[in-house]
């Protein structure tokens, strides 16, 4: 996705069209959640949410892009339980990765054989600061992402989120030359990935850090902080504007959030940042969340519509 054309539509995420950011920055940090209990939902079930609960859970989605419920299935293990949470919100196409499960969904729980100990998903290792498919094609890219906890690790596994759109005001209100660097449509480029008999099983990916829908004006992000199968572009303006992405995402702020899953909680999102702490499972205990990335954005959530 590359900016849309000022004639088009407006969008706050035009550069162009700084008195449309700025009413909508100002409209977005107005009582933006300050902690983690201020994402939080205590819900019933997820297959039969209440218009109540589906009002609660919106409104967040809406203002944060992502919220917490806390429903009463405890360690129930059906994967219906957050694909109609998904559902709820319209996303209906996953994103079937040659991991997942035969549902769609993938578990996130240490593997030790078969392709996914090869993974970091799939061990008890940290991850860090990323949204999810930053390495999908241009026309596969996550733009919705939802984790549902079965059973947490009894020790570790704690994650960091953080809004994408949050992210895009902070560095831009900083210095807007940051997010024309990371608009570059060549400023971030994943190499390609071989299997064991040095073919390539997932070409090069090439594209941009924020992009907008050309067609509702969305933000998009698809980044990474790791160094490692990652290629930035080469000059100062883009090393400068990844520096103090970083940086924001490593400082303490009431936008940076922390916290962990229990059982029976989920966090449903339009792919915010977030990562993950190392964790340590018991033979009593080992930690299983179900992933499900999604093509489509949460709906009711898109900026048009707020």
């Amino acid at each position: 996705m590359t900016m849309p054309d000022k004639q088009n539509i407006k969008t706050p995420f035009d550069l162009h069209n700084d008195s449309v950011y700025q009413h909508w920055r100002d409209a977005k940090l107005a009582d933006y959640p300050t902690t983690l209990a201020d994402l939080v939902v205590e819900i019933n079930d997820p297959r039969h949410l209440s218009k109540a609960e589906h009002k609660k859970l919106l409104a967040l989605c809406q203002k944060a892009n992502m919220v917490i419920y806390a429903a009463k299935t405890a360690d129930d293990p059906n994967p219906e339980i957050p694909l109609a949470m998904g559902r709820a919100f319209g996303l209906l196409n996953l994103d079937h990765n040659w991991l997942a499960d035969k549902s769609g969904l993938t578990s996130l729980t240490v593997v030790d054989e078969g392709a996914r100990q090869n993974y970091i998903p799939y061990s008890n290792r940290a991850i860090n600061w990323h949204t999810d498919g930053y390495y999908n094609s241009a026309d596969k890219q996550i733009h919705g992402l939802n984790l549902h906890c079965v059973m947490p690790a009894p020790h570790g596994g704690e994650n960091r989120l953080m809004d994408h759109e949050v992210v895009y005001a902070l560095l831009r209100d900083k210095n807007p030359d940051y997010i024309q660097a990371l608009m570059a449509d060549d400023v971030m480029l994943i190499p390609p990935r071989m299997d064991k008999d040095g073919d390539v099983v997932r070409k090069e990916e090439i594209g941009p850090v924020f992009s907008v829908n050309p067609v509702t004006g969305d933000l998009h992000m698809r980044y990474t902080i790791r160094t490692r199968n990652v290629i930035w572009k080469d000059d100062p303006l883009t090393e400068q504007a990844l520096q103090e992405l970083a940086s924001l995402l490593e400082t303490d702020s009431s936008y940076n959030y922390q916290g962990k899953l229990d059982s029976g909680m989920g966090l449903v999102s339009n792919n915010v940042l977030h990562d993950r702490n190392a964790f340590e499972d018991t033979p009593e205990q080992k930690r299983l969340i179900y992933r499900a990335r999604y093509y489509a954005r949460l709906e009711g959530t898109s900026v048009q519509s707020k």
